[in-house]
């Protein structure tokens, strides 16, 4: 969920006014780097074009698993949210039938969005099947109304609170050892360049 500022209106001079369009967050610096565009940071039109350009270019949509939400702090936490209503994503994969694959950005943490897939799945009877249990882990379902294999990756979250996680990843430790200057930020960005560039 976006912080309550984007639902209030009293955004940061630097946020955006669209999906992750806060400042704080890191996933447009990160696709920045993965797809070598440059993007402005900034309350605009312009800055929410560039983002739409973007995605249509790569052919990615984005979509927020929660459609509605109350939280019990005024925080960017989402452990706090409560009264949680989710979109039917089923419904929205049976009707864009190109898509193959759901990038989470998070993982199966309480309210984190591969918990709320999950969740979701189950009012259809179906569950996801481990492919890959190491991070990012991938899992794959079939939609119910046809043979179509969905692959779902639970990529490192673009939250700043994230960075702890990420430092205790062995892989993240070894690249660090070998490059001091190696940081979270260029973790992500090798993690989402793999999945992001083969959509």
């Amino acid at each position: 969920m976006p912080p309550p500022r984007f639902t209030t209106g009293t955004l940061k001079p630097n946020d955006v006014a669209f999906s992750y369009g806060s400042i704080d967050g890191l996933l447009w610096p990160v696709l920045e780097q993965v797809f070598q565009v440059s993007l402005d940071y900034e309350t605009t039109d312009v800055a929410i074009s560039q983002r739409k350009a973007l995605l249509k270019k790569h052919h990615i949509g984005i979509c927020d698993i929660v459609d509605s939400a109350y939280r019990d702090k005024v925080d960017a936490s989402d452990v706090g949210l409560r009264d949680i209503k989710l979109r039917d994503l089923i419904a929205y994969l049976e009707k864009h039938k190109t898509i193959h694959t759901l990038l989470f950005t998070g993982g199966n943490s309480k309210n984190g969005p591969e918990y709320f897939f999950r969740k979701h799945l189950k009012e259809y009877q179906l569950k996801l099947e481990v492919v890959n249990n190491d991070v990012p882990r991938i899992h794959q379902f079939t939609m119910p109304s046809s043979n179509r294999m969905i692959t779902t990756v639970s990529l490192t979250s673009p939250s700043g609170s994230a960075n702890r996680a990420v430092g205790s990843i062995q892989l993240y430790k070894d690249l660090k050892k070998q490059n001091p200057k190696f940081n979270t930020i260029d973790f992500r960005v090798l993690q989402y360049r793999k999945f992001f560039t083969n959509l």
